[in-house]
């Protein structure tokens, strides 16, 4: 850890909010894209990486200098998502089912936002498509995809981030990276028409 940011910290652990601004600088960037990533929303990623720095601010006095400070940071982006996740997940509605209004139905209509075939190109698709099935894992395995091939984290990071063993790590990371790939198979086998 940087001589700077000790001495930020133990400002920060006796209530210098201004220190707190200045230590977080470098890190809410990455905070915001761990959420964006995980969330697919930027309001959301937005609400919940600030929320996230809410709970750091409170929680710093806690904060022991086992783990690196970034480490423990980025824990709680992520368990900040996951919790959003978990809740959101329990007030799941169904499009197919009209919203009832005193004596009448509402049907649901949903944007297409997709593009049309003929302006996208085959590259475009497999990314949307690679998005969509990480979206798709459970996320326990959508977190360490995202944690290690999008923003590049070390085994031993995500390890201290998630506070689980290198070799849970490693079994995650196989795992999800296998359901990613057999979830890519199918889409493309669905959309065959769309992939030459």
């Amino acid at each position: 850890m940087e001589d700077k940011e000790y001495k930020l910290i133990k400002k920060c652990k006796k209530g210098d909010i201004n220190a707190f601004q200045e230590l977080i600088k470098k890190y809410d960037k990455t905070a915001y894209n761990i959420a964006l990533k995980m969330l697919k929303n930027p309001e959301d990623a937005m609400d919940m990486s600030q929320e996230a720095l809410i709970k750091i601010y409170k929680s710093i006095k806690t904060f022991n200098y086992k783990a690196s400070f970034s480490t423990w940071l980025y824990r709680i982006v992520v368990n900040t998502c996951l919790d959003f996740l978990r809740k959101k997940k329990e007030k799941v509605y169904s499009l197919d089912n009209p919203i009832k209004v005193e004596d009448n139905e509402i049907n649901r209509e949903v944007k297409d936002e997709s593009n049309t075939p003929e302006n996208i190109l085959d590259k475009q698709i497999t990314k949307e498509l690679i998005h969509q099935c990480i979206n798709e894992l459970d996320d326990i395995y959508k977190t360490v995809i995202i944690l290690r091939d999008i923003q590049g984290f070390s085994y031993e990071e995500i390890g201290n981030i998630l506070d689980c063993s290198l070799g849970t790590v490693k079994s995650r990371i196989s795992r999800a990276r296998k359901k990613l790939k057999e979830l890519i198979l199918a889409k493309k086998e669905q959309n065959n028409e769309f992939f030459v």
